[in-house]
């Protein structure tokens, strides 16, 4: 179990991130809509793995190419802004737990099942 201070170092990191993801340049990323859904950060805070989340699946893999191609400035801009001993180095991943929750949702309404709202 991680400990309150990786858990706020996380929650600091995730902001940090979704606001200098909106400024960045590249065209990959600008045409995509991106949700950063979780943050996991080691506890020497070396690493930080970011799971992000696309609403064009279409566009994902060229979107995760800019993420990781704008690593090294987002890491910059994180240590500016987070004022740790060490800035985490970043690590993308791919979160598909809102596709899988809309596939899911979308094949219980194709069952067709009434339900009663008055219980």
């Amino acid at each position: 179990m991680a400990s309150n201070r990786i858990n706020r170092i996380n929650e600091e990191i995730q902001k940090e991130l979704s606001n200098l993801i909106r400024n960045l340049k590249d065209p990959r990323i600008q045409n995509t809509m991106i949700s950063i859904t979780r943050v996991e950060t080691t506890p020497d805070l070396r690493y930080t793995k970011v799971y992000v989340s696309f609403l064009q699946e279409d566009k994902a893999a060229d979107a995760l190419k800019g993420l990781q191609s704008a690593a090294g400035y987002l890491r910059r801009e994180l240590g500016q802004g987070l004022k740790l001993r060490y800035t985490p180095q970043i690590v993308w991943a791919l979160d598909d737990s809102i596709t899988y929750g809309a596939k899911m949702l979308a094949l219980i309404n194709s069952l067709g099942v009434e339900h009663d709202d008055e219980a």
